[in-house]
């Protein structure tokens, strides 16, 4: 089939991912023209074999763990080579739901783009960044992608991680820009087609559970704070007194996630075992199925 979603994820986020794919399904009204496949950070051991090692990110360096929440990023790059070249793809973090048709995303004129992501922040300066979580990628044009190698150029200094997650590296001529309604940032309203819970403090099935995921480093200006950052890193390990993920601001947030997931244990898209070795892993809020009792139906689906 040439068009497909791809939903990239590791372990911590192995739930969120089955999810999301049953939400893609679930709220399109043309689901049987495209596929839905995973990018697992299992399947690319070019991932793990760079454990604890330095890499360059926003001028600085990072250490390289499989076992962080977001280790999956990478492989946002892989599409146009599982295509063969060909069709068209979108790539989505596995903790991006949809509420609207993600076949009109994929049908979508590009005007002439190859890559399609909406502006990743308004601030002055920084409207050149691409938020890559969500992209729609013209497979044909963009062979020169080459994920692994450009991962390994991460370890040797010659590409920064920041600038390679943004597309600093791509010719602007060949970026297009979504409205952020198809990657909307922790905002669900009648306009929403894809919800993003990209704040992970406080991602609605998290609540509660040990911060797993290392901060954006915003020390880089401030040496004192970023050595006292360092030390507790080196002290009290990687996510150390980093406290706990909170509840969601937006109650409809949590009930639209919880209410999925109800309807795919319904379905049997999800099993109950699997949620229950999700809790035990600490993958998932311990107090899930409560939450899923309280949880009200949601709407219709799409016809």
């Amino acid at each position: 089939m040439d068009q497909c979603v791809f939903i990239h994820t590791n372990e911590r986020q192995w739930l969120g991912a089955l999810v999301s794919e049953y939400s893609l399904r679930r709220n399109s009204r043309h689901a049987d023209q495209f596929d839905v496949r995973f990018i697992h950070t299992r399947d690319y051991p070019f991932l793990a074999a760079r454990e604890g090692q330095p890499f360059l990110r926003g001028g600085t360096t990072r250490v390289w763990r499989m076992d962080d929440l977001q280790s999956f990023t990478p492989l946002r790059f892989m599409p146009p080579k599982l295509m063969k070249g060909q069709g068209r793809a979108v790539v989505i973090d596995p903790d991006v739901f949809a509420v609207g048709d993600i076949h009109d995303l994929l049908s979508r004129d590009m005007g002439g783009a190859a890559v399609m992501g909406r502006h990743r922040s308004d601030k002055s300066g920084k409207s050149h960044q691409v938020a890559t979580s969500v992209m729609l990628m013209d497979c044909a044009r963009l062979q020169h992608w080459d994920c692994e190698r450009d991962f390994e150029q991460l370890f040797r200094f010659e590409k920064d991680y920041k600038e390679w997650m943004v597309l600093a590296y791509e010719d602007p001529a060949t970026i297009g820009f979504l409205e952020p309604c198809w990657n909307d940032f922790d905002h669900l309203d009648e306009n929403t087609r894809l919800l993003h819970n990209t704040k992970r403090r406080t991602q609605p099935w998290k609540t509660g559970l040990k911060v797993d995921y290392t901060p954006a480093d915003k020390f880089k200006d401030k040496p004192v704070l970023a050595s006292v950052n360092r030390l507790r890193a080196k002290v009290f390990g990687e996510y150390g007194l980093l406290g706990r993920y909170a509840v969601h601001p937006d109650p409809k947030q949590e009930q639209l996630f919880f209410g999925l997931l109800k309807e795919c244990l319904t379905s049997g898209h999800i099993k109950e075992d699997q949620v229950r070795h999700e809790i035990s892993k600490n993958h998932v809020r311990h107090d899930a199925f409560e939450v899923l009792d309280r949880t009200p139906d949601l709407d219709a689906r799409a016809a």
